[in-house]
């Protein structure tokens, strides 16, 4: 297992215009913010050819629901814990023998670390999914999920309605 990103970011830092010690930097005026703002560069891989029980493992060890699946450095599958209900658990299938290429999710749906939080969030709607893989040169560089765009919006709105509170006013001559 590999995590990626990290080493991507501090790197093209410049390219896709993040500063790599600040990422939760926001832009609202003016600009929509990008999935390059919100995104996790530690990223946890394994390769195709390991178990679902050792896969499972790690899910479980970083407290995470997804693994991305690289091979040659490259996206090549997503493995989430709902493949592994689905399609080991529930069929009866050995996790011991069963590999994460027999069922993981090979069509993976990407987004750029430049595309606003709008595209992403457009993308999960349109397609029914909750992790999004973040790809820059065909590297896998973050992730993004449905809950950090949930989280994060959260985190604007509160800061964003301090704008809003009304202060008692104050009687001039009491």
């Amino acid at each position: 297992m590999r995590s990626g990103g990290s080493a991507w970011l501090e790197h093209h830092a410049d390219n896709v215009g993040v500063e790599s010690s600040n990422l939760s930097r926001t832009t609202i005026q003016g600009e929509s913010m990008k999935v390059k703002d919100v995104m996790k560069t530690d990223v946890k891989t394994v390769s195709p050819d390991i178990d679902i029980k050792k896969a499972a493992k790690l899910m479980s060890e970083h407290g995470i629901g997804s693994l991305v699946v690289v091979e040659n450095e490259r996206v090549v599958g997503i493995l989430t814990e709902r493949d592994i209900l689905e399609k080991v658990v529930a069929t009866g299938l050995n996790p011991e023998n069963t590999r994460v290429s027999e069922i993981m999710t090979k069509n993976v749906i990407t987004v750029s670390p430049d595309k606003s939080l709008e595209d992403a969030a457009e993308i999960m709607t349109k397609n029914k999914i909750k992790k999004l893989p973040v790809v820059w040169n065909n590297q896998l560089v973050g992730i993004v999920t449905a809950s950090d765009l949930i989280a994060f919006e959260e985190k604007l709105v509160e800061t964003l309605s301090s704008l809003f509170i009304l202060k008692s006013p104050t009687l001039v001559g009491s």
